[in-house]
Parts: C-alpha cells; sequence; structure tokens
C-alpha cells in the first residue's frame, strides 16, 4: 500500500500550515493554478507566471514577510522568490524548465500541485452536487452496451462503481449536515430571522437536489433497471469472464484477485442502489420533518412570547389591584398613582385628536437688503479664482502636449524615460497613456516594470501613430 510521504515531500504542506504567509502562498498557489486554465497543458513561461504573481503582490498592497537574510525586494523579485519556494524539491508545487526550441525557461504545474490547488478551490467554493447526475450517467453506461462490449470492467463496471460510490458519499454528506440548518434554526429570535431561514431552505440548493430525487416521474426510477442490469453482470458467465479478464489487465494482478474485487465492486454498488439508497432517503426526509415541525413550533413560540408575557403582566398587575382593594391600600395612595392601575383601554376624543384648519400665511412686505459694489480688483480675483478651480492639469489636451514634448522627433519612447519623481508625474504619465489613442498614440505593453523613488508602474512604450 502506498503511503502519503512517499509520494509527496515532506515540507509539502509548510508554507500553508505555519508562518506570517501562509495566506499569501495559498493565494499565489491558486493564482499560477488558474494561469493554466485555458492552457493545452500545465507548462508556461515563466515571465508569465511572474507577472501574474506580482500583480497579485501589487493589488493586496502588502509585502511578504522577509525571511531571515533577506533584503526588501520590488514586486517582480518577490514573484520570482515565491516561484523558487514553490519549485524547491522539499516543497514539489512546480517545477522549472528550459524550452529546447527556444530556450526559455518554462513553469511545470506538478501532479501533486494541481490536486492541492484543486482542494484549496473546493474549500473556499464548495461544488454543487448534482445527485441526479449520478444515477442518470450509471443508467446510460449500462445501456451503451456496444460502446463496452470489448472491455466491460474499464469501461463499464468501473465507471458504475464510481457514480454508485460518489453518489452514496454526496448523500451521506447531505443526510450529515442538515443538522446544521436545524441547529441554526434553534437559535432564531424573531419573526423575520426564521422566515428568512426557511426561505433560504426552500430556495437552496439542498432542496432543488433532493426534490429531483423523489418527485414521481423522476431519474430515480431508473434504478430498477439498473440494478437488473448489474445482476446481470453475475449471471451472465460470459460477461464475468470478460470483467475477469480487465479487471486483472488493468491492476496487474491474478484472476483470482481480479474474482474477489469483481464481485465486491458489483455486491458493494447492488447494495447500496437496492438497499443503503432507501435507506439514506428515508433519514433524509426524517430530518426535513424534524425541520419542518421545528420551523412551526418556533413560529409559534415566537408568536406567543410576547402575548404570553403581557398576559403574565396583567395576570400580576390585577392580583395586585385585588388585594389593594381588601386591605384597602388605594385610601391613602396618592391620586396621580391611580393611572398606574386602570387596566381597561378607554377611548375618547380630546383636544389632540381634532384637526384644526390650516391658518393662511401672512403676506410679507418686501425687505430691501444692503448690497456692495465691486471693484475692478474683486472682479479680477474672483475671475482668475473661478480660472483656478477649473483648471485641470490632465485634460486631453494638456496630455497630448505632454506627449508631443517627450517624443519630439522620435518615434516611440519607453515608460522609464518619462519623468517618474513624484505621484504627480506618475498621474501625468497615466493620464497621457489613457488619452493616448485619441490624441494620435499607440500603447505598447512590456514586460516587467519601471521603479523609481519608490513608485512602480508597468513597462510600456508610446508610438506615435502618423510616423
Amino acid at each position: 500500500m502506498t503511503k502519503l510521504f512517499d509520494v509527496i515531500p515532506n515540507n509539502f504542506f509548510n508554507y500553508l500550515g505555519s508562518g506570517s504567509n501562509n495566506r499569501i502562498y495559498a493565494e499565489c498557489l491558486l493564482i499560477i493554478y488558474g494561469e493554466y486554465e485555458n492552457e493545452i497543458s500545465y507548462r508556461l513561461p515563466r515571465n508569465q507566471i511572474r507577472d501574474a504573481v506580482a500583480f497579485y503582490l501589487n493589488d493586496i498592497h502588502s509585502d511578504l514577510i522577509l525571511e531571515d537574510g533577506e533584503t526588501e525586494k520590488n514586486y517582480s523579485e518577490m514573484a520570482s522568490a515565491i516561484i523558487r519556494k514553490f519549485s524547491d524539491a522539499e516543497v514539489g508545487w512546480l517545477e522549472e524548465d528550459n524550452d529546447e526550441a527556444t530556450f526559455e525557461k518554462q513553469i511545470i504545474m506538478t501532479e501533486q500541485g494541481i490536486i492541492l490547488a484543486e482542494f484549496l478551490e473546493r474549500l473556499k467554493v464548495p461544488e454543487k452536487e448534482e445527485f441526479s447526475s449520478y444515477i442518470f450517467n450509471i443508467y446510460n453506461i449500462l445501456r451503451s452496451h456496444e460502446q463496452w462490449e470489448e472491455n466491460p470492467y474499464a469501461l463499464c463496471l468501473l465507471s458504475v462503481y464510481k457514480n454508485s460510490r460518489n453518489l452514496s458519499k454526496a448523500l451521506k454528506k447531505l443526510a450529515t449536515f442538515i443538522r446544521k440548518i436545524i441547529e441554526e434554526m434553534m437559535n432564531e429570535n424573531s419573526f423575520e430571522s426564521l422566515t428568512e431561514n426557511i426561505i433560504s431552505y426552500c430556495d437552496g440548493d439542498f432542496i432543488k437536489e433532493y426534490s429531483r430525487l423523489t418527485k414521481k416521474q423522476n431519474i430515480h426510477y431508473y434504478r430498477s433497471s439498473i440494478i437488473n442490469s448489474i445482476k446481470e453482470f453475475e449471471n451472465n458467465q460470459e460477461l464475468f469472464e470478460k470483467l475477469l479478464e480487465g479487471c486483472s489487465v488493468e491492476n496487474n494482478i491474478s484472476k483470482e484477485e481480479a474474482q474477489d474485487k469483481v464481485l465486491d465492486m458489483i455486491q458493494k454498488t447492488k447494495k447500496f442502489l437496492e438497499y443503503e439508497y432507501d435507506a439514506i432517503m428515508a433519514d433524509i426526509k426524517h430530518k426535513i420533518n424534524i425541520y419542518l415541525q421545528i420551523a412551526v413550533g418556533r413560529g409559534r413560540f415566537l408568536r406567543n412570547k410576547g402575548a404570553d408575557l403581557r398576559g403574565s403582566v396583567e395576570q400580576t398587575i390585577k392580583y395586585i389591584v385585588e388585594e389593594m382593594d381588601e386591605l384597602n391600600l388605594k385610601d391613602n395612595m396618592p391620586e396621580e398613582y391611580m393611572d398606574l392601575f386602570s387596566l381597561q383601554k378607554n377611548e375618547f376624543i380630546d383636544l389632540n385628536s381634532i384637526r384644526y384648519p390650516a391658518k393662511q400665511k401672512a403676506i410679507k412686505k418686501n425687505v430691501k437688503q444692503q448690497y456692495e459694489v465691486l471693484t475692478d480688483e474683486d472682479k479680477l480675483n474672483a475671475i482668475e479664482a473661478q480660472r483656478k478651480s477649473a483648471f485641470n492639469p490632465y485634460s486631453k489636451e494638456r496630455m497630448k502636449d505632454f506627449l508631443d514634448k517627450q517624443i519630439e522627433n522620435k518615434v516611440l519612447v519607453s515608460a522609464a524615460e518619462l519623468p517618474l519623481t513624484s505621484k504627480d508625474d506618475m498621474l501625468v504619465s497615466l493620464s497621457a497613456v489613457a488619452y493616448a489613442m485619441d490624441n494620435g498614440y499607440t500603447i505598447i505593453a512590456k514586460d516587467g516594470y519601471v521603479e523609481s523613488n519608490d513608485l512602480i508602474i508597468k513597462d510600456f512604450e508610446i508610438r506615435r501613430d502618423n510616423k
């Protein structure tokens, strides 16, 4: 039997298990994994992987906590350092290689690195199970007899067994974690939160998936046909011999071992679909009924909670009033306290409940106010203030003048040649890039970054279109 750490390096989980950078390392691994999504293989140029990681580090505006002996780095250097860590033999998430044709460095994601990245993705966003698809897949495989006739073990039984195991695991998970929904409902303290809980339950993926397995005319009624087909694997001697032969070849085992394995797969699949499936579904239905009963009971409790409290207060006051009447305690009570013991609700009309007709507003007389005549100097100052407030240092026209001045008689100019001594310079450069197309220029993105005075921008070139 293969042991886990015979397959993966000893430090495979270290960067995720501890340390100040574990969150950043996990996100970097997922970003690298995402770069391969639309590629034909898990092999990409090192520059592409480095830039993707550098963009992430720049976006989060957070530097890695440097280890002992390391000096402060820019984002490209930090990205390269992370790639080297992931490519270390003791980690084994990535591998570095050289392209024989172009001599360009390539990054290859290892099989173990892919599995780890997929595991982290499922933890962040769990996949939604489509329970009915498992049964539908089993049914279609068994019906396509001509497609697996030559090798029924690899092309049929193995797929049927895996689908039945996956359905079994998914339904067991569902039956187990319904308890969480019930526990949440037990803590609901208001009608609003209880209603949201019930609506979330009814609209959720759980109830939709469950309904597909239980409604009439649904896919789970294919089970009888599936079970009969599986029984045929045992009853048809010729088919059974083919299964043994295929299992023996696929797993490189003897025919006797293959027979035990095939019979075990058939029995487990048949047992689940014929008996365990109904038991799990009955358990789920029972827990759904518990959920609905608790929902109704919780609703009644919340509805009566306030009424019960009011009734208790009224009974208490009534008892106190009766005792006070019997003991003649009211005779010695100040008059202003008597209203406290009036339990009858008297309705009457008072001055506050009568609507008075609206009074007509009096017409105000015109009032003259003093005004001050502005001098010529005041007028010039006001005009200058408005001109300053309307001034836009990053307008399209000013950006064209800026690029014309930078390029002069050249065909193109690089980002490194632009002034980058302050934040204002960076804003001017970025505004010039934004208006470049409208002003007759083309922007060409380059690999790497330009850094100056703690400012960093992506490298690019600006080319004049009319030259």
